[in-house]
């Protein structure tokens, strides 16, 4: 054998051996380290796996609601439910109220709601009119004399078509609370309690 073919033979070999080693080379990376032809399953940016997240449950009662009196109205069946869904609220008390009376309602009442921590506790006060334009001038009444940062204002829509207004104002007595005011068409409500409790309850409330 010349020296020209031996010289040939021993590249082809050093070009085989070197071929092979890239081949395992790009082998263990693909699939020991780092590992980019083998699957994993989606992270976020909280570093835990999508498929394994799970979401919270949504707030629910922990006590028991109390019972509507035997003689409860169509309006109190309807404005004071026994829980808001979405919320840690039931119903536990309710009673008669005369907050509103010069603006003669035809009915009005005072219903407190709780999630057993006394410190949380809502108190809603809802009355009707006979027609829509007394409801509104209470509203108007009751909203300018509440003074106060204003956290959230708006129409109220039934349907796409507005049947009043809303304003939620911090307290100006107590940062820490707020009072959230509504009327829906003859009906107005007023929420008070926590600030951080009032705005969720009211958007929640299904009236």
């Amino acid at each position: 054998m010349s020296n020209n073919a031996s010289t040939s033979s021993r590249r082809r070999l050093v070009v085989i051996v070197v071929a092979a080693v890239v081949v395992v080379l790009a082998l263990l990376s693909a699939f020991v380290w780092p590992g980019w032809a083998v699957r994993k399953p989606a992270v976020e940016a909280t570093g835990k796996a999508t498929s394994g997240q799970t979401q919270s449950a949504p707030a629910t009662p922990t006590i028991k609601a109390s019972p509507l009196p035997g003689s409860a109205t169509e309006l109190l069946k309807a404005a004071a439910p026994e829980t808001v869904e979405g919320t840690a609220y039931a119903r536990v008390k309710t009673q008669s109220a005369q907050d509103w009376a010069s603006a003669s309602p035809i009915e009005e009442y005072q219903i407190t709601y709780s999630t057993g921590n006394a410190a949380k506790d809502l108190t809603l006060v809802t009355a009707q009119w006979s027609d829509a334009n007394s409801a509104q001038a209470q509203y108007k009444k009751v909203t300018d004399a509440l003074d106060g940062e204003t956290l959230a204002q708006g129409s109220v829509k039934v349907s796409g078509a507005a049947k009043g207004s809303y304003l939620v104002k911090a307290d100006d007595s107590d940062s820490a609370k707020a009072v959230a005011v509504w009327q829906n068409d003859t009906v107005l409500f007023q929420i008070t309690g926590p600030k951080a409790e009032v705005l969720d309850f009211y958007q929640k409330f299904p009236l």
